[in-house]
């Protein structure tokens, strides 16, 4: 169930400053993995808490920037390299073409007032779906609780092209793609794309 909380409550996160230079940092201390696709079953069950807030959780998201960078992704869940946890990392701008960095542990969307909830039809992609795009309605803006790496609770904003990543990548944590908001008919689509293409990244292969 989603939290619902006016706005002037919530005290929101500034992933904006030093975006570059945070983002250089993590990718460069991190390795690249390869992504896990369409398929595998951790993308298909909801993710584990973070629980433990240390030096493990810093390398993996350490690995997911790097991962994230060589896969020219702008969001990345643990699940998508095969790690049972829920975080996220994302490198993203807005519609103002303002950049956002950060990782999100925990994440639990924020129920938005109806008055908030102007929908967005663009196209959609995943790393995880490589190679192809459907158009899926989303709110254009989002917010989403959650924790540092530390484990301080945090709020993230985002409109417009950065308001679908927040919600493209909780997702991925309680198991859904974005292929299963589609009808049956998209979702056919979405693979037969997925099928035609080859991956300009390194996948795992399914069993």
């Amino acid at each position: 169930m989603a939290q619902q909380h006016t706005e002037q409550q919530l005290d929101f996160v500034d992933d904006v400053t030093d975006a570059e230079a945070r983002e250089a940092a993590h990718r460069e201390r991190g390795t690249a993995r390869p992504i896990t696709v369409v398929g595998n079953p951790v993308l298909h069950r909801e993710c584990k808490d973070v629980t433990a807030f240390d030096d493990s959780l810093v390398a993996l998201v350490d690995d997911m920037f790097a991962s994230q960078r060589a896969a020219e992704g702008v969001g990345l869940a643990a699940n998508q390299i095969g790690v049972d946890l829920k975080v996220f990392v994302y490198d993203c701008a807005d519609d103002d073409d303002v950049r956002h960095v950060g990782a999100l542990c925990n994440p639990v969307p924020v129920e938005l007032p109806a008055d908030r909830r102007r929908l967005d039809d663009s196209n959609e992609g995943c790393l995880s779906v490589p190679g192809a795009y459907m158009e899926l309605a989303r709110p254009d803006y989002a917010i989403v609780r959650g924790q540092d790496l530390q484990g301080n609770p945090i709020v993230v904003q985002g409109t417009g092209y950065f308001a679908r990543c927040l919600q493209h990548e909780t997702d991925h944590l309680y198991g859904r793609l974005y292929i299963d908001r589609l009808s049956k008919r998209d979702r056919k689509d979405v693979l037969r794309q997925m099928a035609e293409a080859t991956p300009k990244f390194e996948t795992v292969p399914n069993d």
